[in-house]
């Protein structure tokens, strides 16, 4: 275990992977190993990787595949149209797409060139479209028809060219002859040029920007988050330790958004590496995922905490209908998974194992996970921490770095941890400190074992009477009331207490509970501080694509009346 610090002298506890000489949490998973030739993109990296399948993407709407030969041809081939049209090392190249067998071609064809992928939620607004736009600068960018009136603004003020991706699911494309746009040309053109061994490429090392990817901004405003090809190069060693041993060919259905660090990193990146095949959704459909899962046999199902527990409940339906004898493994992240969520996964499907994963655009997709059953019966836990990563438990007032068991804000340090946030000096000095390591902002703890545990959002705790009080808690006490389907729970501004809890629950169809009788419920469970004093019902919780409940948008909502 002293190994892995890099220091012989510090004596690191084997089951906690502790070390009390300077305080840090060692993880207890072998190391990966990291390229010793500086000079490497990730593009590089990733087509030179051996693989067992012939297929590497398949559209689940349209049936049409990407080979792995036709894949990386395709990436010459768009590669050298870029660098005539003048894309550069340095320049930012946007992508507005919903997920496609295309999302995949064009970052590493951008990529390979030393250019930087920004990507972006097609379902934002023009406004924060074009406020991402004016933060990025993108000279490019790439995407489908039925978005292009999110880029007009862009394009007509601006000098924002624009790429048309294939969109064989839509039969009705819109007018693209709007003078407003600056259509240069389609992907499919760019994917039929023969590739040049001439063109001009830039040097491009490890600590070159690959990614300008916008956090999700659960408790505040998005910032850009600069990731190199170092750091994706590290993930996708991750990823080929938690899943690359088998000898068999895996099939995996890209559930979660391509433009997410979970979707862009696995589905983009790592499953590419490792050689696998990618069931491409468009966009998720519980019905559509089923049907991909039996028609491609699909082995390996990513998932996030509210799809997983849409299948718990309807797991005997969906069984009659569905054949899903091929899956072996269900991936969730986003949130830890209750105890009973897992048993009654577990209980309905149990040929299938879970495997679960903690981790922030900032740490590029890396951070802890369970990787067996047996660990992921460790109810609660987001797992063991990633390989070649350090953790801190820091008490979040005054500095000081706690110990085994013990409560405070998670930091993390590591080959995948980003550089830093884009043009914002400010936001990079209060995230990343001068030794390199991340403030999460997740109020975390390590136990014994060395098992990570996410108490909440640090930012997110809930000030009574100075009192902290974690949501998170709150909300595993709503969700285990048996007329209660979700639940959020937010801080309420108070002149004397300073915040209470404030819940918002989705009631279970058919049940008619009210107000009084959760918080009652509650009000029974907790200590006086940590009752809900104020409850609204409501029809869904708003979430991100992760599955983070997206509080701020709740705490608008709830003191728009004030």
């Amino acid at each position: 275990m002293a190994q892995q610090s890099g220091d012989p002298q510090l004596t690191i506890d084997p089951r906690s992977g502790f070390c009390k000489t300077n305080s840090t949490f060692y993880s207890k998973r072998k190391p990966i190993s990291l390229p010793t030739n500086h000079a490497l993109d990730l593009t590089t990296f990733i087509s030179s990787r051996p693989h067992h399948a012939k297929v590497a993407f398949i559209d689940a709407t349209t049936g049409h595949q990407l080979t792995f030969a036709d894949f990386w041809r395709y990436v010459e081939s768009v590669s050298t149209c870029l660098s005539e049209m003048g894309i550069r090392k340095g320049h930012v190249v946007l992508l507005l797409s919903p997920n496609s067998i295309f999302f995949p071609l064009v970052s590493l064809s951008v990529i390979s060139l030393g250019a930087i992928i920004t990507t972006t939620n097609p379902l934002n607004t023009t406004q924060e479209i074009t406020k991402q736009i004016s933060d990025s600068k993108p000279v490019l960018a790439f995407t489908i028809p039925q978005l292009l009136p999110k880029l007009a603004h862009a394009s007509s003020t601006g000098n924002l060219k624009i790429v048309l991706l294939p969109d064989h699911q839509n039969q009705n494309p819109p007018n693209t002859n709007s003078t407003d746009l600056r259509i240069i040309g389609t992907l499919e053109e760019m994917m039929k040029r023969e590739p040049s061994e001439t063109r001009v490429k830039d040097r491009v090392t490890l600590d070159d920007t690959a990614t300008l990817l916008y956090s999700s901004g659960t408790t505040g405003v998005s910032k850009g988050v600069i990731s190199s090809h170092g750091n994706f190069i590290a993930l996708i060693q991750n990823v080929s330790r938690r899943f690359g041993k088998s000898e068999q060919e895996e099939i995996y259905v890209a559930t979660v958004p391509m433009f997410h660090i979970y979707g862009l990193a696995a589905f983009t990146m790592g499953l590419l590496a490792l050689g696998s095949t990618v069931v491409v959704l468009s966009k998720f459909d519980m019905a559509d995922m089923l049907s991909a899962v039996q028609k491609y046999r699909v082995t390996y199902l990513p998932l996030v905490p509210p799809i997983l527990i849409g299948l718990v409940n309807k797991a005997d339906e969906v069984k009659k209908k569905y054949d899903l004898s091929s899956l072996r493994t269900v991936l969730c992240g986003g949130a830890p998974l209750s105890k009973e969520v897992i048993e009654g996964f577990v209980d309905k499907f149990p040929n299938v194992t879970i495997m679960q994963g903690y981790a922030l655009t900032e740490s590029t997709g890396a951070g802890a996970s369970t990787d067996t059953m047996e660990e992921s019966r460790r109810y609660g836990t987001a797992g063991l921490l990633s390989p070649s990563t350090e953790g801190r438990i820091v008490d979040p007032d005054t500095g000081k770095s706690l110990l085994v068991n013990q409560t405070g804000e998670l930091w993390l340090k590591g080959p995948t941890i980003m550089k830093g946030y884009f043009s914002n000096e400010e936001a990079t000095a209060s995230t990343l400190n001068s030794e390199g390591w991340l403030r999460t902002g997740d109020l975390c703890y390590i136990d014994d074992d060395g098992f990570l545990f996410i108490v909440d959002r640090l930012k997110e705790l809930i000030k009574y009477k100075g009192y902290q009080v974690a949501p998170a808690e709150l909300e595993a006490l709503l969700l285990g009331h048996p007329e209660i389907a979700d639940a959020a729970v937010i801080p309420f501004p108070d002149k004397e207490v300073g915040q209470f809890p404030m819940a918002y629950v989705v009631r279970k169809s058919g049940t008619t509970i009210s107000g009084t009788a959760v918080m009652d419920f509650i009000a029974k469970q907790v200590a006086p501080y940590k009752r809900i004093r104020k409850l609204a019902f409501i029809s869904s919780i708003p979430k991100n694509p992760s599955g983070k409940i997206l509080r701020k948008d709740l705490i608008k909502l709830a003191t728009s009346k004030l």
